[in-house]
């Protein structure tokens, strides 16, 4: 996988060119700006991840297996009345459901999250790139993404993503090599 950095000097060339790359048909594009980008968000075809639903669905199958583990245990695997308590004392099997399911949610939501920003990313090529060091001051950067399946070909898409940054007026452009 071959790609290319371009920075900007603004928000809206940023946005411009991310329209443009989209428009050519490339979808593997990532923004790097110092600040949140609402307009960026939108042009990178950001959408919501499913973390809510997966967590709760986490936690209440985990608080599910819970309870039943206590239900199995007091009241099939060893009845054993206690003080004239029923065998089935739901209130006393609450606490430790209720726990394990907000752990189970946390612990999804967080893996969910990691996961679907594809992090940690303790090492990328655009890091050895000195102006990089601009995305957390004042920089906007475009990284595309680009298939090299052969020399020909990458060549071809190398000189048709420099040309469509070239156009959307990028200050500075440099090829990443994995």
């Amino acid at each position: 996988m071959a790609s290319l950095i371009a920075r900007f000097e603004s928000v809206a060339a940023l946005t411009d060119a991310i329209e443009a790359a989209r428009a050519a048909g490339y979808q593997r594009l990532e923004a790097y700006a110092p600040f949140p980008v609402p307009e960026v968000d939108a042009a990178l075809g950001f959408r919501e991840r499913m973390i809510p639903v997966t967590a709760l669905i986490a936690g209440v199958l985990v608080a599910g297996g819970a309870y039943f583990m206590q239900w199995y245990s007091a009241v099939i695997s060893y009845p054993y009345v206690v003080a004239g308590k029923p065998l089935h004392s739901w209130p006393a099997f609450l606490v430790i459901p209720f726990e394990l399911g907000i752990l189970a949610a946390v612990i999804t939501a967080v893996v969910v999250m990691l996961a679907g920003n594809r992090l940690p990313q303790p090492y990328h090529p655009a890091f050895d790139w000195p102006e990089f060091e601009r995305a957390s001051s004042d920089g906007f950067f475009l990284l595309i993404e680009y298939d090299d399946d052969s020399t020909v070909i990458s060549s071809l898409q190398r000189q048709h993503v420099t040309e469509i940054l070239q156009r959307q007026y990028a200050a500075q452009i440099k090829e990443l090599t994995p």
